[in-house]
C-alpha cells in the first residue's frame, strides 16, 4: 500500500497535500527551490533545487525513483514529464494535463478551439508591437497575464492606452520560467469568480464540489466562501465545461476549474491540476473531505463515494506587509476566541509584501448568511499579526 510520491512545489498546498498523503500510510519526498519550504516540514525527504533546471530535476527522479510524480506549482520544466511517463513512471495529473495547464496558451486554445467551451476572446503577444496590436484588437479595458504566473503574479487590466506599457512590463516582471509571452484577453463583466474543484477517479465518476466563491486583489485571492449560490443552470453547464476540458487532459486527481459568472451564462478561465488556494477554505471541515484528502484518495485509486456539502464555510488570507527573516506571529490566541473559528499557519520561513502566511477559516449551517461568514473570515484574520524585528 505504501507508494514512494515526489512532490514539486512545497508551499503551502503541497504542505497539507503531505499531510492527507501521510494520514494515508504515504512516503513523501518534498521539492522546492528553497530550503524549510511548508511541506518540506511534515515530508519525510526533501531536496532543495532550480526545477526548471531539468538535469536537476531528472536527478531526483533518478534518485528516488517514485510511484508519483505530483507537481504543485507551475515553474518546473514540464515537458520532462513526457519521458518520465516513458520511463514508467506515473505524473499526476499526466503528462499532459501537468504541461498544458503550466501554460495559459495551451489550456485556453484547448479549451476554446479543440473543445469549444465559452471563453472570454483572447490574443498572444512576445514583443510590445504585438502586445499593442493585441490590445487594439481585443479592445479596452481588457486583462494581461503571463503565459506562466501564479499567485496573480503578473496580472493587471488595461483601463486606458497609458496603461499598456505599464501593464506590458509588469506581466514580464511577474512572468515565472524563461517564457517570455502574455495573453491579453477581453475584459468579462462578470458579477462573479468561482473555483470548481472537480475529481476525476480511476475507477470511479468525476465528481465535484459545491461551488467556492472568492474575492481576488492584486491578481491573488483575498477571501474565498462555499458554497457559492448560483442558478441550477450555471452549475449544470460549469461542471459540463470542467469534465470536458479535464477528460480531454486525461488522468487521475483535483483539478481547481475557474469560471466567470455573467447575466450571459458562465465563461471557462483557466484551471489548475492540483488543489487550488481558493479551496483552502475546505480545511474548514464544511465538507466531508477537503481538497487534499480528495487529491489523495485520487492520486492512490482509492474510492471516494460522495462528495457532501455538510456545512457553509468561509476563509480569509493572512497577509506579510515587509521583506523579512526575521519576524514573529502573534494573535492565535484571541484568533481562536471566535466560536467556530481555525487559523492555519503555513511556517514560511521569510517574508514579503502580500506572500500568504497562513489563512483565517470559519463555518456555520448551510442556513447562514454567507457574507456574515466572509465577515467573519475577515475578523478573525485580522486578529493576526506579523512583527518584523
Amino acid at each position: 500500500m505504501q507508494k514512494k510520491i515526489v512532490l514539486l512545489g512545497s508551499g503551502e498546498l503541497g504542505k497539507e497535500l503531505v499531510i492527507a498523503l501521510q494520514r494515508l500510510g504515504q512516503y513523501v519526498i518534498a521539492v522546492d527551490s528553497y530550503a524549510n519550504a511548508p511541506a518540506m516540514q511534515v515530508a519525510h525527504e526533501f531536496e532543495v533545487i532550480n526545477m526548471l533546471d531539468g538535469n536537476a530535476l531528472d536527478a531526483v527522479i533518478k534518485k528516488h525513483q517514485p510511484h508519483y510524480i505530483v507537481p504543485e506549482i507551475e515553474a518546473i520544466r514540464t515537458e520532462r514529464f513526457y519521458d518520465y511517463e516513458q520511463q514508467g513512471y506515473t505524473v499526476v495529473p499526466s503528462a499532459k494535463a501537468a504541461n498544458f495547464t503550466m501554460n495559459r496558451k495551451a489550456i485556453r486554445d484547448l479549451a476554446a478551439k479543440e473543445l469549444g467551451v465559452k471563453t472570454a476572446p483572447y490574443r498572444y503577444a512576445t514583443n510590445l508591437e504585438a502586445f499593442k496590436e493585441a490590445v487594439a484588437q481585443i479592445g479596452i479595458p481588457c486583462v494581461v497575464k503571463p503565459l506562466m504566473s501564479s499567485s496573480g503574479k503578473g496580472q493587471s487590466v488595461i483601463k486606458k492606452e497609458d496603461d499598456i506599457l505599464t501593464s506590458w512590463q509588469y506581466a514580464l516582471e511577474g512572468s515565472r520560467g524563461d517564457l517570455q509571452e502574455v495573453i491579453v484577453e477581453g475584459f468579462v463583466n462578470f458579477y462573479a469568480e468561482i473555483t470548481l474543484l472537480t475529481v476525476t477517479q480511476k475507477n470511479g465518476p468525476t465528481l465535484f464540489c459545491a461551488p467556492i466563491g472568492h474575492r481576488q486583489e492584486k491578481g491573488d485571492y483575498r477571501e474565498s466562501w462555499q458554497p457559492c449560490i448560483m442558478q441550477e443552470q450555471d452549475i449544470i453547464s460549469a461542471q459540463h465545461m470542467a469534465a470536458k476540458v479535464t477528460e480531454a487532459l486525461g488522468g487521475y486527481g483535483i483539478w481547481g476549474v475557474e469560471f466567470f459568472l455573467t447575466d450571459e451564462g458562465v465563461y471557462f478561465s483557466e484551471l489548475s491540476p492540483r488543489p487550488h488556494d481558493t479551496g483552502m477554505v475546505t480545511l474548514a471541515g464544511a465538507q466531508n473531505f477537503n481538497e487534499f484528502e480528495l487529491h489523495a484518495r485520487a492520486i492512490l485509486g482509492l474510492p471516494i463515494p460522495q462528495i457532501i456539502q455538510e456545512k457553509a464555510a468561509a476563509s480569509a488570507v493572512i497577509l506579510a506587509s515587509e521583506t523579512s527573516t526575521d519576524f514573529d506571529i502573534k494573535g492565535v490566541e484571541n484568533a481562536l476566541l471566535h466560536p467556530r473559528s481555525d487559523v492555519k499557519l503555513f511556517g514560511k520561513p521569510s517574508t514579503r509584501p502580500y506572500r500568504r502566511m497562513g489563512v483565517a477559516l470559519t463555518y456555520d449551517t448551510l442556513e447562514t448568511p454567507i457574507d456574515s461568514l466572509v465577515e467573519k473570515a475577515k475578523a478573525i484574520a485580522k486578529e493576526i499579526t506579523i512583527n518584523y524585528h
